[in-house]
């Protein structure tokens, strides 16, 4: 893994307005102001809840959808405001594989047909190269040449996810950006697709952004994994370590869900239940989004949105009350949170108060208290 970005976000904004209904003119806060970046050669994992909005940020990567606001960086360029023109070209390093092998799939067309399509729209003429390309790829991706007579209604879910993969690779991209791939397959299937996935990565120098509900899968294939919830990042860690010591309560949460394989184990942990349901996107809480489930909520997470945190090992968290960091990782916390009061200062907050323009150490013991 390089330490080189390939693409970075920065303060990305996708929101969907509401044109029809009951809710006509409100507005979706699908992807609400995340920050990161995916380092060559990398898999990042993004985990979440339904609706936190892994995919929306996995499209407007990719420029699938135009941003509301924010800055989407691809090898160091600004790619956008580009022109569908301009961004062309660089279709050829980034490429999506879809959740439904199915319905990504023209019915109409032969596998063959819907393979080739990719090479044609990016120049390629030689009918002959084009189907030695095609044949090369179907057979890489674990099927045979015959196969690509055949119209994607003969083949299996784990066959057709497959050629989904055949499709995303004839460009030779530098960037895939894999939308729960195995959420519609068999478990045995799941394993099949995975291993192909990292052979590929090997093979061909990839770098994956992997979108999943499934937290085991995310945690063997990722170099790192980004928690979400209710549009916003929440949590980013190495894998091993945010699964060893989760900082976020949501995250806590999450990991303690995933099935232990141990009987013992499991009548042993303890397991946390979010009580309500996730709140609408048209009406995000204010504070921090996690607040109106999380069972160490304060004051303070009611009226200032927590920052990300950096608790070492580039393990970075946005809570006031961080988990397993002791006082030193509260008070770096509590320290952050003035930082961005004092940097917001006389902006109003969602529920139309004011912060104060106040010295950070001052804030920050006012925070303190609020614990």
């Amino acid at each position: 893994m390089s330490d080189i970005p390939l693409v970075e976000l920065e303060g990305l904004v996708k929101h969907f307005p509401i044109r029809h209904g009951r809710s006509r003119g409100a507005v979706v806060h699908a992807v609400d102001g995340v920050t990161l970046a995916v380092h060559e050669g990398e898999t990042l994992g993004i985990v979440g809840e339904s609706g936190c909005g892994k995919s929306t940020l996995g499209r407007c990567m990719l420029r699938l959808y135009e941003p509301t606001a924010g800055t989407i960086r691809f090898r160091g360029q600004d790619i956008t405001r580009l022109r569908e023109r301009q961004l062309r070209p660089l279709r050829r390093e980034m490429q999506m594989v879809f959740q439904d092998p199915y319905s990504s799939l023209n019915p109409r067309k032969r596998v063959g047909r819907i393979i080739g399509d990719v090479l044609r729209a990016h120049g390629a003429r030689d009918r002959a190269k084009i189907e030695r390309e095609v044949a090369w790829l179907v057979e890489r991706v674990g099927l045979s040449a015959e196969h690509m007579k055949r119209y994607p209604r003969a083949f299996s879910g784990g066959q057709r996810q497959r050629i989904g993969v055949a499709r995303a690779l004839a460009l030779r991209p530098k960037l895939i950006v894999a939308d729960e791939p195995v959420s519609a397959l068999d478990v045995s299937i799941q394993a099949q697709v995975v291993n192909l996935l990292a052979d590929l990565q090997d093979e061909f120098h990839l770098t994956y952004v992997l979108i999943a509900h499934d937290l085991g899968l995310v945690r063997h294939v990722s170099d790192r994994i980004g928690v979400m919830y209710l549009g916003k990042l929440v949590e980013l860690a190495a894998g091993d370590d945010l699964y060893s010591r989760p900082i976020h309560p949501y995250t806590e949460a999450l990991l303690s869900a995933v099935p232990i394989p141990d009987p013992v184990a499991s009548a042993a942990r303890k397991q946390v239940v979010l009580e309500g349901d996730l709140p609408s996107p048209t009406e995000p809480p204010s504070g921090c989004r996690f607040h109106t489930r999380c069972p160490y909520a304060t004051d303070v997470c009611r009226e200032l949105e927590p920052p990300l945190v950096d608790h070492g090992r580039a393990h970075v968290a946005a809570c006031h009350h961080p988990l397993k960091v002791g006082d030193a990782g509260q008070e770096r916390a509590t320290v952050a949170a003035a930082t961005a009061a004092t940097a917001a200062a006389g902006q109003p907050l969602d529920n139309g108060r004011h912060i104060a323009t106040v010295d950070q150490t001052t804030f920050a013991r006012r925070l303190w208290r609020m614990r």
